[in-house]
């Protein structure tokens, strides 16, 4: 699965869609905050993306997810303990399709992708190489993703009614599978930027560091382990006596994922560049898998 996705957005022909103009203006302005935040000495620049609520009354939340990859991917959804299930909780995209998911206003949880799945022919189970869910068939049903997976997180606020703000992030703690780029339906507004792309663009299996490797059946790489998933130890875990912010530094691991993918988490105290918030104004999401195919 190593190399550049080429797929673009999209997928329908001829003429481009609404939605394939709206994601690649998103597309352009995470790439433009993510060569500033790999530029320190830069202000990051936004560039306000405009459309159309995509939040039925405040009562639901659409969540746009578009697999660009040039491969197929079964993306996964899983509601954090006490939200309630989203309209679908696993599907197959081909290159180039899109699905709309809807979830509660107030929802928590988490998306990803899954890659080299099929159906075992004697069992009739379905599995994936990377980023399984266990469930044994196409929807995971209440299960999460088996590391390594890259991850788009959330914790919706509860509609525009509520005052409070959206929280998203873009997660390589559990390893790396996919290229992700998450982006609010919504415009950059304020200074500080709120409602802006965040994600890791870059596809981290090819570079990723021998040990941490996984390869598939072909031998390529498919996935790149946490330090750790890989070591299961204190220091990279943040476990134990590294057990807080003060304790757990960055490692030479974790500084791998970051210096490819600034604006993604890298390990478990890496917030301070990482998260990302937007007014719950009720216009949705984009989730984008190979957003460089589109560039």
């Amino acid at each position: 699965m190593g190399g550049v996705c080429r797929r673009s957005v999209g997928g329908r022909g001829g003429v481009a869609s609404r939605d394939n103009i709206v994601q690649n203006s998103i597309i352009s302005a995470y790439f433009s905050i993510e060569n500033d935040l790999k530029n320190p000495k830069k202000q990051p620049s936004f560039e306000a993306v405009t459309v159309s609520s995509g939040r039925g009354g405040g009562d639901a939340a659409t969540f746009t997810i578009t697999n660009s990859c040039d491969y197929p991917v079964w993306p996964g959804i899983l509601s954090n303990a006490g939200s309630p299930a989203p309209s679908t909780t696993g599907f197959a995209l081909a290159p180039g399709q899109s699905l709309a998911a809807t979830v509660a206003s107030s929802w928590s949880g988490r998306i990803w992708a899954r890659t080299l799945c099929a159906t075992d022919p004697a069992s009739g189970a379905f599995a994936c190489a990377t980023a399984d869910c266990g469930s044994g068939a196409v929807a995971c049903a209440g299960r999460g993703a088996a590391p390594p997976a890259t991850l788009a997180e959330f914790t919706l606020a509860g509609g525009a009614a509520t005052g409070g703000d959206d929280f998203y992030d873009v997660s390589l703690v559990d390893g790396f599978n996919v290229p992700v780029l998450v982006a609010p339906r919504a415009p950059v507004t304020g200074n500080n930027g709120t409602c802006r792309p965040t994600g890791c663009a870059a596809d981290l299996n090819a570079p990723c560091p021998a040990e941490l490797r996984v390869a598939g059946p072909g031998g390529d790489a498919v996935a790149c382990r946490s330090a750790c998933g890989a070591f299961g130890e204190a220091e990279y875990c943040c476990s134990g006596a590294y057990g807080s912010p003060a304790t757990c530094a960055p490692t030479r691991y974790s500084r791998f994922f970051k210096a490819a993918c600034p604006a993604a988490y890298s390990y478990a105290y890496d917030d301070a560049t990482s998260t990302f918030t937007c007014a719950a104004a009720g216009d949705g999401y984009d989730v984008v898998f190979c957003p460089a195919a589109s560039r």
